[in-house]
């Protein structure tokens, strides 16, 4: 059953509209990196403005529980969001659902710098509650960004533009350092202190948590807005995918409208065969026969993608406690509030840089030579044994800072040139139209509850930077990498076929991995003038 507009998406040549997607759909990304990883270079300034202690002679530090509480909310609000604009997104549309998240994003990044009351619990209190919904929102541009993305692309480079949406995660992640190291200097040039025991004879303990430090932190978390506010405008101007517009609301002629303005292509409409395509797949999600056509691959996305994010976001929550180790920060008492931030800030962003983003694009420019299947399995494989080795010899290690450094880094590098990327690609290419958004949230949500394990599990091993601890912490994701490989065998290569020929939905066998004629090609007419 051949249909017209999904055969000129599929053999589209890149142009203009690709690109403009690409941003779109990326600076949304740039915004939930920022954002969710930004918390990151502050949480230890909330730590010495609200809770210190002069009884312990140290600087104060956010309480376990509410250090993981400060950094994991978001995760919480991320997974329920995922899971609820997920499934709305297949029963509204993509499009409808995406400026709503946006604005949930610019409100709750804002409010995040707000603080109802002075006490420590107060503010604690405003912030987890602006963090989790932020979280909520940044969740639902998970499953849409990747499904608008996927439906939008031709067959040829679709894992491409699909891995570049989510690269823009690593640019997010880079300016959350950048931001942070940036203002942070500025207030260090205006209001420096000497460190917190320099001369307790001279109150330094007290006067090393400069007052204007509480205004850093909330002008860091409320310029995530700034990105969001941006794009606003270019997301609310694109139009519906063709996908859902024919394949699930079953308007052809809207479909080939929509697609022959942007493609600049004469599109039949082909109600009828639109018709009996979207007749022929009217299963649903929770039925035998999804189960059966899709079952293996919905456990093969969701445990690799739980397995996945336990180890990273484990690395990015908890770096900030083995900086030290790395050479890339002081001790607390021997620097100020501001001083502190600085260097956390700067070294996330040196890790970022030369660790973190090289292997997002790695996979951008080679995902589509080498495949999702191959970049996946490698990728676990490397930060299994990466982890291994800095686990194993850990103690060793932090007396050789240049071979730990490169050890860790590589860690970040074969995470994005690796499952990071990939696990986010293929689900929004592995399932049927109508329930694609769902299914890609739902492995998005087990994703985000291996995160949790991360913020309110493995990084209680680490707030104390205690050697035995960290050890153990990285032995753990070694082995849980290493069960991403395993599962790593129940997705399939999706590379070089269309949607409905891996999805099965053409009719024929595409999504057991076997190929075959993709049975929606058509011939479109180019317009004459």
């Amino acid at each position: 059953m051949a249909i017209a507009v999904l055969n000129a998406l599929d053999t589209a040549k890149t142009q203009w509209y690709h690109m403009t997607a690409i941003v779109i759909a990326g600076m949304g990304f740039f915004t939930d990196a920022y954002d969710l990883f930004v918390i990151t270079t502050v949480s230890k300034l909330l730590g010495r403005l609200y809770y210190y202690d002069p009884s312990t002679g140290k600087p104060g530090k956010l309480p376990v529980s509410v250090n993981n509480l400060v950094t994991g909310v978001a995760l919480v609000g991320t997974l329920s969001g995922q899971l609820f604009f997920g499934y709305l997104g297949d029963k509204l549309g993509r499009k409808k659902v995406y400026g709503i998240t946006l604005i949930m994003m610019v409100v709750c990044a804002i409010c995040s710098g707000l603080s109802f009351g002075s006490t420590s619990g107060s503010v604690m209190t405003t912030l987890c509650f602006f963090r989790f919904w932020l979280g909520f929102g940044i969740g639902g541009d998970y499953p849409l960004s990747a499904t608008i993305m996927s439906e939008y692309a031709n067959k040829k480079t679709r894992g491409a533009f699909i891995a570049a949406v989510f690269a823009m995660q690593g640019v997010g992640i880079i300016f959350a350092g950048l931001v942070s190291m940036t203002l942070s200097a500025i207030f260090l040039h205006y209001y420096d202190t000497p460190g917190f025991n320099k001369n307790p004879a001279e109150y330094s303990d007290v006067f090393s948590t400069q007052p204007e430090a509480d205004y850093l932190w909330r002008i860091v978390l409320m310029i995530g807005a700034l990105p969001a506010i941006v794009t606003f405008y270019w997301r609310m101007k694109m139009p519906e995918t063709a996908r859902y517009t024919a394949l699930i609301e079953g308007n052809a002629k809207q479909a080939a409208s929509d697609m022959g303005s942007v493609l600049e292509i004469e599109i039949q409409a082909e109600q009828d065969k639109v018709a009996q395509f979207k007749a022929a797949n009217e299963y649903s999600l929770l039925s035998k026969e999804f189960f059966r056509r899709h079952g293996k691959h919905l456990i093969g996305t969701t445990t690799t993608w739980f397995l996945l994010d336990i180890a990273f976001y484990s690395q990015n929550l908890t770096q900030k406690d083995i900086f030290q180790n790395m050479g890339l920060t002081e001790k607390p008492q021997y620097v100020n509030a501001l001083r502190e931030v600085f260097q956390t800030s700067r070294a996330m962003f040196i890790v970022a840089m030369f660790g973190t983003f090289p292997g997002y694009w790695f996979t951008v420019f080679l995902i589509e030579r080498l495949g999702r299947f191959k970049i996946q399995l490698v990728g676990f494989f490397m930060m299994s044994f990466f982890m291994f080795i800095i686990g194993f010899k850990y103690i060793e290690l932090r007396t050789h800072k240049y071979t730990f450094a490169t050890l860790y880094g590589l860690t970040f590098f074969f995470a994005n040139f690796g499952p990071n990327s990939t696990t986010f690609v293929l689900p929004a290419e592995l399932f049927p139209t109508r329930v694609r958004s769902t299914c890609h949230a739902i492995s998005a949500a087990c994703g985000k509850a291996g995160a949790m394990v991360g913020a309110f599990g493995v990084q209680t091993y680490t707030l104390d930077s205690d050697p035995n601890k960290i050890k153990k912490a990285m032995l753990f994701l070694a082995f849980t990498n290493m069960l991403g490989f395993c599962f790593t065998f129940l997705v399939t290569e999706t590379k070089g076929r269309s949607l409905e020929e891996i999805s099965g939905e053409d009719g024929g066998n595409g999504s057991n991995g076997t190929g075959g004629k993709n049975e929606t090609q058509m011939t479109a007419t180019p317009v004459t003038s």
